[in-house]
């Protein structure tokens, strides 16, 4: 247990010193520094470890993921890194990632110590903050594209670069469990503390701006959907939208609705946020649907999804937290409706 207590301690600290080394260096560089990180972090590694935590662009791994927490997983495990390997790997995932998504993906890591409390210690193999995994797909030295995969129990984190350009940045998933602390608890979480808050918010309060008509259109089912839809799938369903078209929407819930696809946007560094926001503008705001399924409050089972002709966001809050609280545990992503993983969509 003193051994456990230690290696949470040390993460944590490792979360706050690579914060604090890397914030305005790697907005600058963009891709091209990612691909530096990439390889310091490879470099690190023993001719053991980088059987594993490097592996060719093509393998079929690039394209298995998912956010379950998953008995066995690709990639080098930060468990079994030493400090000089972690700090290298946290310095890669803060520079494909902005100020907000690294807090957002360092506190989804240390929330699995509260799983852990709240479930009595019956996770022992699963719940634990060090159980994330890095993975490189290809060469970030050479001048070819090549991927890199961060990714454990309720995040994944995928990205193909060339040069210093970000190709793809998808699937991007983060989710909580709990969504809102609402049980104390020894692990150092405040009570009403919202993992997720805007991703949520934001949607309630544009579907509760909605009048009788609008809502006629945007919700489509009474009851939510139990999950987001093709997760662990390679590529995202492209089945048409539904719900109603931001066209039909009034100013302010137009405003409504960039914002919250801003929240999902921002999670990523600027050049990646702002290309996906001009690529959503250049393809038609007015063609982006926005439609929901489920309760209109907190505490019951919602549901909501975006879509517009370059983007997918799912969002699903419907199952209960670790100590029974209805509907208080989130799984949302944005992906490319294009194709992940630089891939075409099938």
């Amino acid at each position: 247990m003193a051994s456990s207590r230690f290696r949470i301690a040390s993460l944590t600290v490792l979360f706050a010193l690579c914060s604090a080394v890397a914030f305005t260096h790697f907005r600058r560089e963009g891709g091209e520094e990612t691909a530096r990180a990439a390889q310091s972090f490879l470099k690190q590694l023993s001719p053991e470890q980088l059987k594993i935590a490097q592996l060719a662009y093509a393998a079929p791994e690039r394209v298995d993921w998912h956010f379950i927490p998953k008995p066995a997983r690709k990639g080098m495990q930060v468990k079994l890194m030493n400090p000089a390997q972690r700090e290298a790997s946290f310095l890669l995932l803060r520079s494909v990632v902005s100020q907000l998504g690294y807090k957002k993906a360092t506190t989804i890591m240390s929330m699995e110590k509260l799983l852990y409390e709240l479930e009595g210690g019956k996770g022992a193999n699963i719940r634990d903050s060090e159980r994330y995994f890095f993975t490189v797909f290809g060469d970030p030295a050479g001048t070819e594209q090549w991927g890199l995969s961060i990714e454990g129990h309720h995040m994944s984190l995928n990205f193909v670069l060339q040069g210093d350009q970000v190709i793809s940045s998808t699937p991007q998933v983060f989710a909580a469990n709990p969504a809102t602390i609402k049980n104390a608890n020894a692990s150092g979480f405040e009570l009403g503390m919202r993992l997720l808050g805007r991703e949520e918010q934001l949607a309630f309060d544009l579907v509760l701006s909605l009048s009788a008509e609008q809502k006629a259109a945007a919700i489509f089912d009474k009851t939510a959907p139990k999950e987001v839809r093709n997760a662990g799938i390679a590529q995202p369903p492209t089945d048409a939208p539904i719900g109603i078209p931001a066209g039909k929407l009034t100013a302010d819930q137009q405003k409504q609705l960039r914002g919250l696809l801003e929240e999902y946007c921002a999670a990523m560094p600027d050049h990646v946020a702002q290309a996906r926001i001009k690529e959503l503008d250049a393809a038609g705001f007015d063609r982006i649907h926005f439609a929901w399924a489920g309760a209109t409050e907190s505490g019951i089972g919602h549901y909501y999804r975006i879509q517009g002709p370059t983007f997918l966001v799912e969002f699903v809050n419907t199952q209960p937290d670790a100590a029974g609280n209805v509907a208080n545990h989130i799984h949302c992503y944005w992906r490319d409706i294009r194709g992940d993983f630089a891939l075409p969509a099938k």
